[in-house]
């Protein structure tokens, strides 16, 4: 068993933070550079090597933090490694490695003032699920019902805020060198909201708000919370029963099963956006649960974004108008979202039109096959192909988050890889959005 002085916690100091970062970030680089010569050999690229991955995985996984979130990003995207590559990365999804017992314990204590076994019924001393702030254990309370509950990393709010000053210096040095790369309010608006998931007792308020943003979903579920046993660094909730949505990939699940899953997911995104203004901006696989009943459960809720209404019309707009296939004002509707633009309005309509055709593939086909959907890489590409136009074309600074939802709903439908009706699914929800 792990002792006081043992590593299972994340290592604090600014400075050794980033000595980590950097030796791994020459690892990956060697890889890259070799990805880069097979290509211009001819020969089939891999980003990663299995060894980058597992060092990758070994390192975030020890830093967790925004370190870790950021292993959970490169994890979702299957362009980028081969599928083995990727599948020792999705570990850094839920599986990081946990902190002792011992500290555990600590902190229970000291948020709930009793140690696990008086204060649940009973408590695993293994954890369920290990992420980038907090560990998840399986308890049962003294009313019989079964709970999980999440566990804060002693010490992971320095730690997060020294990931943030390192990056910070980054973004703060490379807009000083050009205004058209100035990033500082799009930092800004990730920190902030990053910062802000450490505050356990939010969480548990954005839990009870989701839930009643999806409680006329029916095939969704949030799990209830239980503020009896929850503080600032401790949170206890309804345990769901069912797997996380990569451990029920492995189940071979039919067709039917997968578009039904993947049914769920665009509700879940799009459905408490439109409804209440607000979304999960922390789609990795492991946050989602598939039920014995069917339903989806949706889990971790420190991401919660809510948007100004003008962001949440203009957007509900865009959809209707994209999936009823009628005229779309683009420039106005980009403007009233929220975008500043500093190109001739006829270029940057030309490249928002095209974000727009490229995304919104499945509105307009129908069936569409998320097999071989080629929505990211084409994406890439464009934005490639007019770097320079699109540093004049600047969203909002809430857009981050709602970008990083869509982003990522759109690597899981991937990931899922259904074949079916999806223009109906987003009909729905244009109906839902009115």
């Amino acid at each position: 068993m792990a002792s006081d002085s043992d590593d299972s916690l994340p290592p604090s100091g600014r400075f050794t933070r980033l000595r980590k970062l950097a030796g791994l970030s020459m690892q990956v680089g060697t890889d890259v550079l070799k990805s880069s010569a097979k290509r211009l050999t001819g020969g089939t690229p891999d980003v990663l090597s299995m060894g980058a991955a597992e060092k990758l995985v070994s390192t975030l996984g020890e830093l967790k933090g925004a370190a870790m979130k950021l292993g959970q990003v490169i994890s979702m995207d299957p362009d980028l490694v081969a599928p083995e590559v990727r599948q020792v990365l999705a570990r850094l999804q839920n599986q990081a490695p946990a902190m002792s017992y011992e500290h555990v314990a600590r902190v229970v204590r000291a948020e709930l003032g009793a140690p696990p076994e008086e204060v649940f019924r009973e408590f695993s001393r293994e954890p369920m699920a290990a992420a980038s702030l907090g560990q998840v254990h399986r308890a049962v309370l003294h009313d019989g019902s079964g709970a999980a509950v999440k566990v804060q990393y002693p010490g992971i709010a320095e730690s997060l805020t020294q990931d943030m000053e390192n990056l910070g210096l980054v973004v703060k040095t490379v807009s000083k060198a050009s205004r058209l790369m100035d990033g500082s309010a799009y930092f800004q608006e990730f920190r902030d909201e990053l910062l802000l998931e450490l505050d356990y007792r939010r969480e548990a308020a954005l839990a009870e708000g989701f839930g009643r943003a999806v409680a006329s979903l029916e095939d969704l579920r949030v799990p209830a919370i239980r503020a009896e046993c929850s503080t600032g660094r401790v949170l206890t909730m309804e345990l769901l029963p069912g797997l996380p949505l990569k451990d029920w990939l492995t189940t071979q699940p039919s067709n039917e099963e997968r578009f039904r899953v993947a049914r769920q997911l665009i509700r879940a995104t799009y459905g408490p956006f439109f409804g209440a203004g607000e979304i999960h901006a922390d789609p990795h696989p492991g946050n989602f649960i598939v039920m014995p009943d069917g339903r989806l459960g949706v889990l971790d809720f420190g991401s919660i974004k809510r948007f100004s209404p003008r962001f949440v019309e203009a957007n509900r707009r865009m959809l209707v108008q994209a999936v009823r296939l009628e005229p779309m004002d683009v420039l106005g509707l980009s403007l009233e979202a929220g975008f500043t633009l500093e190109l001739p309005g006829e270029e940057a309509e030309e490249l928002i039109r095209e974000v727009l055709h490229i995304a919104g593939r499945p509105m307009r086909l129908s069936p569409y096959d998320y097999t071989t959907c080629e929505i990211p890489r084409d994406m890439r590409n464009h934005f490639k192909r007019n770097a320079a136009r699109f540093l004049k074309v600047k969203p909002p600074a809430e857009a981050v988050m709602f970008f990083r939802a869509t982003g990522g709903l759109a690597q899981n439908l991937r990931l899922i890889g259904a074949q079916g009706d999806f223009r109906g699914v987003y009909l729905e929800m244009a109906e839902l959005a009115g």
